[in-house]
């Protein structure tokens, strides 16, 4: 009775071990220490646990996963300029497959929705590029480079993979282009750009999973506006904007990201001058967002994300060199701080990915 106990608690051990596994993995981009961290998390309990801690030999930054999140990009900001592809193992670990050369120092990568091209955006050189990835996954030689309105700072494309928008922080505006899926080729929309208020600047922008609205954040006056978007036309028209600084907050703006929750219902943005997340309500109908309110996070909170559950949110702080785990209410959009785990320096971007 004693030994098949024991080989009934192992089978146990080995169940749950197997389950803890088949979880959810979170990767976070440490700039000045040049590595990845690789962390589990606990979907149930919101805990994260480190995983593994990858150097990648550079000052690593902006983060893109492949569309079958089998493979993660991370681009290296500091010279020589270049991306790193890396393989997602079946535990969540990150393998090195290769490099390659980028066009510049890029602040933001993606992939389009095939994931047979890398976009990027260079803040410093004013352009944008498409780098090819080959039928490995790994990313090739640079396709086409075009120059832009000063301090190109996002790219993605829609989900139908017809248009691609990019923001310009130093122009004011966002560029909208037709793409090519199969030579992998950018070509002016009509109209090119949507101009926002002089010395905003556009920073990132989310579209919503329905492609009929378009949220942009600036970060020189912490503004947030709501598009419709025209996805048979690759076209925005401004509906709302609103501020995502605290009341009474009188520092100077320094906005930074934003994320809807995966269901939309939610979208919140972080701000680096006050060191907050803002919380919205989103109607599903118009699009329009409603004010929740603020939760003080990390110390300059560059980069965060939620879970494909929706029900995690997890914020890094640059100079406080560490992640915070909220909770988000299902009900009021509210978050609760779970857990704080120390990180490596200057934690910037942060990707989340469900394993099978």
């Amino acid at each position: 009775m004693f030994f098949i106990a024991r080989v009934v608690a192992a089978l146990g051990l080995m169940t749950a071990a197997a389950s803890a596994s088949a979880g959810t993995v979170v990767y976070v981009s440490n700039a000045d220490s040049q590595e990845i961290s690789v962390l589990s998390l606990d979907r149930a309990s919101g805990a994260v646990a480190p995983l593994q801690t990858l150097p990648v030999g550079g000052s690593v930054m902006p983060l893109a996963l492949s569309p079958d999140r089998k493979l993660l990009y991370a681009a290296l900001r500091s010279q020589p300029y270049r991306v790193a592809t890396l393989a997602v193992e079946n535990d969540g670990r990150l393998r090195k497959l290769g490099e390659a050369p980028l066009a510049d120092s890029m602040p933001y990568i993606a992939t389009d929705r095939s994931g047979h091209w890398l976009f990027a955006a260079s803040y410093g050189g004013h352009k944008i590029s498409v780098n090819a990835i080959g039928k490995d996954g790994q990313v090739g030689a640079v396709q086409q480079l075009l120059s832009t309105a000063p301090n190109a700072h996002s790219i993605q494309a829609d989900t139908a993979n017809r248009f691609v928008l990019a923001t310009h922080l130093g122009g004011d505006n966002v560029s909208v282009w037709r793409f090519d899926a199969e030579k992998g080729l950018l070509s002016p929309n009509e109209p090119p750009l949507v101009s926002t208020p002089a010395k905003s600047g556009p920073r990132h922008l989310r579209l919503d999973a329905r492609q009929r609205y378009a949220y942009l954040l600036c970060e020189l006056d912490a503004t947030l506006h709501v598009f419709s978007y025209d996805a048979q036309q690759g076209r925005l028209g401004e509906i709302q904007s609103l501020s995502v600084l605290p009341p009474g907050f009188s520092g100077k703006p320094w906005a930074a990201d934003l994320q809807l929750t995966p269901d939309g219902r939610y979208l919140y943005a972080s701000e680096r001058g006050s060191h907050t997340l803002a919380a919205f309500k989103v109607d599903a109908e118009r699009g329009t967002l409603q004010p929740l309110g603020h939760t003080p996070t990390e110390k300059t909170p560059r980069g965060f994300a939620i879970d494909p559950s929706g029900r995690w949110l997890l914020a890094v702080g640059q100079e406080s060199h560490a992640m915070s785990v909220y909770a988000i209410d299902a009900g009021s959009g509210a978050l609760r701080q779970v857990q704080q785990l120390a990180l490596g320096k200057n934690p910037n971007w942060v990707e989340i990915v469900d394993l099978p």
